[in-house]
């Protein structure tokens, strides 16, 4: 079987993998449409395997690095889904209070990758919380297809409150000084933006790829750094609606479009993770959460 590589796989099929992870195309009808690219010694099969997520050995921050205290706790989401589980991470050097991040899943719960992002922020300098929107359901299942189906089960904007909940669970901790971010990836970037208008005190929000508020933006009281993918032409379709409202109430804001790149770039685990562009997103999420969280 040919070992296949990102530079040989088309466009189409990055674009096929986005409809297919955000369940606009059943399983079967991804697979059927992957037949027309299995030429050339290459088989669904193979492009099936080499699409779906691996989190055996991309994690950039390992479950038990010594320099993290990294639990799992409950909090309670009474507008939400009830006790939700989260990740709560923080450096073990940290001496007094830190800022706090609540980092928001993707449409399938709380996976591995999500989880590493959360230890990796906590590593900048952060007590971060990780919550699983699933947890009212059982949680992530350990496997993205199945998390899709599940958190497809719930309503979004419960699990925007569950995650308004997290804020106040890190507000209120002893460890966190207070001022507190919101970073969230596809599904979790429209949390964040949603938490911008929601929530009167968050002091940051950091939306990558996530789809854009139609409404009360004028609420909008945090700084936004806002990361776009430039192939991502479903989510970039709202951002100059959005752009406009932003202008015209004068809300503090930048956009950052990565060219030639995929929705998901930020995601080690799949092949449209792009390394320049996320450790470029990166680094400037962290400086934006410094700036703003210290």
């Amino acid at each position: 079987m040919k070992k296949l590589h990102k530079e040989d796989i088309k466009q189409e099929v990055f674009d096929l993998y986005d409809a297919y992870a955000h369940n606009k195309i059943e399983r079967r009808d991804f697979v059927q449409k992957l037949s027309v690219y299995a030429v050339g010694g290459i088989t669904v099969a193979s492009l099936m395997s080499f699409m779906m997520p691996n989190y055996e050995d991309t994690f950039l921050v390992e479950k038990t690095n010594p320099d993290l205290d990294s639990e799992y706790i409950t909090y309670n989401s009474p507008k939400g889904g009830g006790d939700i589980k989260g990740l709560l991470s923080k450096p073990k050097s940290a001496k007094g209070k830190l800022p706090g991040i609540v980092v928001v899943h993707e449409n399938r719960g709380l996976n591995p990758y999500v989880e590493d992002t959360a230890r990796r922020a906590a590593l900048a300098g952060f007590i971060t919380i990780a919550p699983d929107a699933l947890s009212p359901l059982g949680g992530y299942p350990g496997n993205d297809d199945k998390g899709r189906e599940m958190q497809s089960k719930r309503d979004r904007n419960e699990m925007l409150e569950d995650f308004i909940a997290a804020f106040k669970y890190l507000k209120t901790n002893e460890n966190c000084n207070g001022k507190i971010g919101v970073v969230g990836f596809c599904f979790g970037g429209w949390i964040s933006n949603m938490m911008a208008v929601k929530v009167p005190d968050l002091a940051a929000a950091v939306p990558f790829y996530g789809g854009q508020p139609t409404e009360d933006i004028k609420n909008i009281n945090a700084p936004l750094m806002l990361q776009y993918a430039g192939l991502d032409e479903r989510v970039n379709a709202g951002w100059p609606e959005y752009e406009k409202a932003l202008k015209e109430n004068n809300k503090k804001h930048v956009a950052f479009f990565y060219p030639d790149v995929n929705h998901g770039f930020h995601n080690t685990s799949t092949p449209r993770y792009d390394k320049e562009a996320a450790e470029l997103a990166w680094s400037r999420t962290i400086d934006f959460f410094k700036e703003n969280l210290m």
